[in-house]
């Protein structure tokens, strides 16, 4: 998950940008946490050659997910209020409305692991809080990080944005670490445990297949991802439309390879199972086995500058989802409020609810860092598989395209694609989120029921009420299920998974 934001701050005077200043912007929007928890999530899922297959399809099918959000902005201009419009647009106000929901809910999970994060990384710091704050997923580790959440709610209340020197602080505290750590695991690199990493177990009885392990690495790859949905934003910054495409190919690569490396050449370090055994943040683990303490400290402070600016800027950008949606007519009036300082208090007061409750529920889960990652990319599955058919939608019917445009194959080829790739993300994903998803999404639908009635509008088209059915059914079989125990997300006994995202 990335500090993508709303709006661009660090432009230059003149507010438009050259091909390398956009591609850094690209290499900044989705460069951020996640990254820091790559080598110890792929090393409990795959080895050497299934984290190789699971880049090329991550790299194949996000980098047409960057071109449809790209070719939509260009496409329909008009439709400027955030990733779900393009649902609304596309297939009915309900979709919509879910949409923004799904894209809501995901950036509050995703604000929720960043605190979870924070919590684990500062008792590895200071051992003597270990006891105290735990993985994060302590009592006293909840109420700490519920206090900054609401320290953060009265900061943005009172008109605080994300500035120019906060990205550059942040983005010299991600990058330089993971550099560093780079250039270190070339040089203690070692073959031979490089080469006995490299099936994973699928040739040993009772491994799984590489087909599984390739599965279990996908909402990772999902999540480090997210704010690539961003760099079709930057395109009114550049100074030459062409360097629009040019950058985000250039950027997303430079990304891909950054995360491909960091994940696979820590194969060369340690052996799987020892680094799959680590403490997120698993980067400080793996440096530290060779450099020592130092090196995990130094991953630990970078990430946690870097983590502490990425949330401001979520939470500024979950605030808008709501209140894009608010004046789009889909969430009640209220949550279109501005205060005296401009800033949207309804949505930023929800949305530092929702987090908060996030924190809440992971109390109860065991491994509250991988479930929230989990629940975070999840979550934004449905929003960007709803954008990509719509992508593809425009395209079949020659909507927006002149008759002679000759980039329209190209394009309906591109967003095809990427709707093949998120709905394979669903499948990957397993039934467990998408049952919670529907826990969450049922009873939101008051919201949407409210905003409608108060306008005297009709509530549900046909195609909207047998969508809010199939929820409305998910929804109840996902608590049935957890509560028969057969979905499992309270504390469980050693012996068994805390939950089941890839069955």
């Amino acid at each position: 998950m990335t500090e993508n934001t709303a709006t661009v701050s660090a432009t230059n005077a003149t507010g438009k940008l050259g091909l390398p200043a956009m591609t850094a912007m690209v290499v900044g929007s989705m460069v951020g946490a996640g990254v820091f928890q790559l080598p110890s999530r792929f090393a409990s899922e795959t080895g050497v050659y299934g984290a190789a297959i699971s880049w090329a399809v991550a790299g194949t099918g996000m980098l047409t997910l960057a071109f449809v959000f790209q070719n939509l902005a260009r496409r329909k201009p008009d439709l400027d209020n955030g990733v779900y419009v393009y649902a609304r647009e596309g297939f009915g106000v309900y979709p919509g409305f879910l949409s923004a929901v799904g894209f809501w809910a995901s950036a509050c999970a995703g604000n929720a692991f960043y605190w979870v994060l924070i919590m684990t990384t500062v008792s590895q710091l200071f051992p003597d809080l270990e006891p105290i704050l735990g993985s994060g997923d302590t009592w006293w580790a909840f109420a700490v990080s519920a206090a900054a959440v609401w320290g953060f709610f009265f900061l943005i209340r009172n008109g605080v944005k994300e500035a120019a020197w906060i990205n550059t602080i942040v983005t010299v505290a991600k990058l330089v670490p993971l550099l560093l750590f780079l250039i270190l695991v070339i040089f203690f690199f070692e073959a031979d445990v490089f080469v006995d990493n490299l099936t994973g177990g699928y040739d040993q009885p009772g491994g799984d297949s590489l087909l599984q392990q390739v599965q279990g690495t996908m909402l990772i790859t999902v999540f480090v991802f997210l704010g690539i949905e961003g760099a079709s934003v930057y395109s009114r910054h550049a100074k030459k439309r062409s360097d629009v495409g040019r950058a985000t190919v250039l950027g997303f690569l430079s990304v891909l390879a950054l995360f491909a490396s960091i994940s696979i050449l820590s194969y060369g370090i340690l052996p799987k199972d020892e680094i799959a055994a680590l403490q997120q943040p698993s980067i400080g683990g793996v440096l530290e086995s060779v450099t020592g303490e130092w090196g995990g400290t130094l991953i630990r402070i970078g990430l946690i500058v870097s983590v502490l600016g990425a949330y401001l800027a979520w939470q500024l950008l979950a605030a808008d989802v709501v209140y894009a949606a608010a004046k789009d007519k889909d969430f009640p009036g209220y949550f279109e409020r501005l205060n005296k300082h401009g800033a949207p208090e309804s949505a930023v007061l929800w949305t530092s609810i929702l987090v908060t409750a996030v924190l809440f529920a992971v109390q109860f889960t065991d491994n509250a860092l991988d479930f929230t990652l989990d629940l975070t990319a999840a979550l934004a599955l449905l929003p960007f598989a709803l954008a990509s058919a719509y992508a593809l939608k425009i395209a079949i019917a020659h909507d927006g395209y002149p008759a002679d445009d000759r980039g329209r194959t190209r394009e309906l080829v591109v967003a095809a694609i990427s709707t093949v790739y998120t709905l394979f993300l669903l499948w990957a994903a397993g039934y467990l989120f998408l049952f919670l998803s529907c826990v969450l999404l049922a009873p939101a639908t008051l919201l949407y029921y409210s905003a409608r009635r108060s306008r005297g509008e009709t509530v549900f088209t046909r195609p909207g009420l047998a969508i809010f059915v199939v929820v409305l059914v998910g929804a109840v079989v996902g608590i049935v299920l957890m509560a028969t125990g057969v979905i499992q997300i309270e504390q469980p006994t050693p012996a068994e998974p805390p939950y089941l995202p890839h069955q």
